[in-house]
């Protein structure tokens, strides 16, 4: 598996040490996450939507209504910037200058394009379903054609793509190491919740699925 060639619009100059063009890294934070931004612009103003992705090789996909502004949008296939970011830890310095984060990001660039195949669509959905939830797609009603044809998905195939990432403590100046202030890591993790029903299950319903997330 060959890395992304750095470009442009990807190769970092800021703090370059932090830059992984490799697709294994990339790959790695896409999985890791589930709610991306995607900038485009539409006549001339920008926009920035956050929503769900998954991945699939080297593409990644995410689905809304037909009716969306963004989906609409979209449908003219203009250039499209998505990002995806994790928060790690806080980084606690010496010095107001040198606090940080830590934290893993990925920025991509490519052309978005509309899945038009109503099996593909189905077939796309069912992975999405099963990224999160897995085994529970078979338990589901079956998805109508009415709420097939009420759904768009797209994908971007990622022509051009950069990882950054920021780990371990803070970098203080050297004459900062003998100040008597405490310094570190504060790590920073999500969680999931136990499931709460909605109030409304039928009798003999199992319990919630099985979240990989």
């Amino acid at each position: 598996m060959t890395d992304f060639t750095p470009t442009a619009r990807t190769r970092i100059k800021r703090l370059p040490k932090r830059a992984r063009y490799d697709r294994d890294t990339v790959h790695a934070i896409l999985d890791a996450g589930f709610v991306c931004h995607i900038g485009y612009s539409i006549d001339g103003q920008p926009y920035v939507t956050p929503t769900a992705y998954w991945r699939e090789g080297d593409a990644v996909y995410w689905h809304g209504s037909s009716k969306s502004r963004m989906l609409l949008a979209l449908e003219k296939r203009p250039p499209l910037c998505l990002t995806v970011t994790h928060f790690d830890g806080l980084v606690v310095a010496r010095s107001g200058f040198h606090m940080s984060v830590n934290y893993r990001s990925a920025m991509l660039f490519g052309t978005p394009y509309k899945v038009e195949e109503p099996g593909e669509k189905l077939a796309k959905m069912e992975r999405f379903i099963e990224r999160v939830y897995p085994g529970h797609w078979p338990e589901l009603r079956p998805v109508s054609k009415r709420e097939l044809k009420a759904m768009s998905v797209f994908g971007l195939h990622i022509e051009e793509a950069v990882a950054k990432v920021r780990t371990g403590g803070p970098i203080d100046e050297n004459e900062d190491y003998a100040l008597p202030i405490w310094a570190g890591v504060v790590p920073v993790r999500q969680v999931l919740g136990a499931p709460v029903d909605d109030g409304r299950l039928a009798p003999g319903a199992p319990g919630a699925p099985r979240i990989t997330l």
